[in-house]
């Protein structure tokens, strides 16, 4: 820029008269130093805006204190070009591999994290479920070998470990659900399409939905999100803007016709992370709980087929023979009348309450089972039969592979 600004006056100074040209060039030697003190300023500025903190074993990538520009999208650019900076080396690609007429050829790529100093690294059950051969590609290039450590299809979450980091690599601290807000920027990076390394960028669009696993049952507390999420993305992280892993990126919602992102995401939440991947680690398996029914909310044709005194709660329509509920004396439907031209299935125990915890919908009542009960463990249902309110206490069994 000052070689330019030099060139452009000495061309002028040819027609200028000799005391002009003194001026101007005093001038020059004025602006000079402080030019380079506003490039310096700038470059200062930037880096104490970000004030990044790290610790020897995790990402943590922290706006910091004293973020006071009034311009609040330039922050946030600076703040996610430095995050990206940080995660990215901990996104891996994964390809999988099938013999096919006695060779081994790649089928499918994915997206992971690194999840430990041990070279363990989190992704979906999906994207590994049927690999023969695993490999994973660090940003920096390197390929490593991976083995299967433990699947959840249930979840729809693997365990894979390499045996050795680059040393550049950190794992990716893992955030709190009760911090996380609809509306809250949030950003996946994965491998869309094999493009690795690709972060897009959006929002929290809803929380608690309900998404299908690879089994019978769901999956619930699923992030929706609007970031850009495609095929090959699975498995990868959802952050905040701190950096930290709040969810993965698993599904994404299409009109049938196409598997690209039409800006309906869904991201496995952390919370459930957290429960399934220490036991993937330790026991290569999780086992989740099961109450063994089939139900739906309460409405208001049924309060009036029932003459329910409650419009709220988890109406159990069918009971599994042998199961949980079942022995513990729960009653699903007998009959089926017509309501307002409707059919119901009637004569179902009400779940109004668990523990002493208020359920309103079929959904809080699977929620609670899934991710504040273990098997074995015993809950006490609170629940309206022909009108009245009891007590039945309950043994929680073991999710059944169908």
């Amino acid at each position: 820029m000052i070689s330019v600004l030099h060139h452009h006056y000495m061309e002028k100074c040819m027609v200028m008269s000799i005391k002009r040209f003194r001026n101007l060039l005093l001038l020059l030697l004025v602006m000079i130093p402080l030019l380079g003190c506003a490039a310096f300023s700038y470059s200062t500025g930037m880096v104490n805006i970000l004030n990044p903190r790290l610790t020897p074993t995790v990402v943590q990538i922290s706006p910091g204190p004293g973020r006071s520009s009034s311009d609040g999208s330039q922050n946030q650019e600076e703040l996610l070009i430095y995050l990206y900076s940080q995660a990215n080396p901990a996104v891996v690609n994964i390809t999988i591999y099938q013999q096919v007429q006695q060779e081994m050829v790649p089928v499918g790529t994915g997206s992971g994290f690194v999840y430990d100093d041990k070279g363990r690294i989190v992704t979906n059950a999906h994207v590994v479920q049927d690999a023969e051969q695993v490999d994973v590609t660090f940003s920096n290039g390197l390929i490593q070998s991976a083995k299967i450590i433990g699947i959840d299809l249930n979840s729809d979450l693997a365990i894979i470990q390499v045996d050795q980091l680059p040393d550049e690599v950190s794992p990716l601290p893992l955030g709190n659900m009760q911090e996380l807000a609809v509306g809250q920027t949030v950003v996946a990076i994965g491998n869309p399409f094999g493009l690795d390394g690709t972060l897009t960028k959006g929002v929290i669009s809803a929380l608690g939905r309900t998404i299908p696993a690879l089994t019978p049952f769901s999956i619930p507390e699923a992030i929706q999100t609007d970031a850009a999420i495609n095929p090959g993305n699975s498995g990868g992280p959802l952050l905040d803007l701190h950096g930290h892993v709040i969810g993965i990126n698993a599904q994404i919602e299409t009109d049938g016709q196409s598997q690209s992102n039409s800006g309906v995401g869904f991201a496995i939440p952390v919370n459930i992370v957290n429960q399934v991947v220490p036991e993937l680690i330790s026991e290569g398996k999780y086992e989740w709980s099961w109450l063994g029914v089939r139900g739906s909310d309460v409405n208001p044709s049924l309060v009036e087929a029932m003459s329910l005194p409650y419009a709220t709660g988890a109406y159990l329509v069918e009971v599994t023979p042998g199961g949980p509920a079942e022995q513990a004396g729960i009653r699903g439907a007998d009959k089926q009348v017509l309501v307002n031209g409707r059919s119901l299935e009637v004569g179902g125990d009400v779940v109004i309450a668990i523990d002493g915890k208020s359920i309103g919908t079929f959904n809080d009542l699977l929620v609670y089972i899934a991710l504040e009960t273990r098997p074995g463990q015993e809950v006490t249902l609170t629940i309206v039969r022909n009108g009245r309110e009891n007590d039945l206490n309950l043994l929680v069994g073991s999710r059944p592979e169908s």
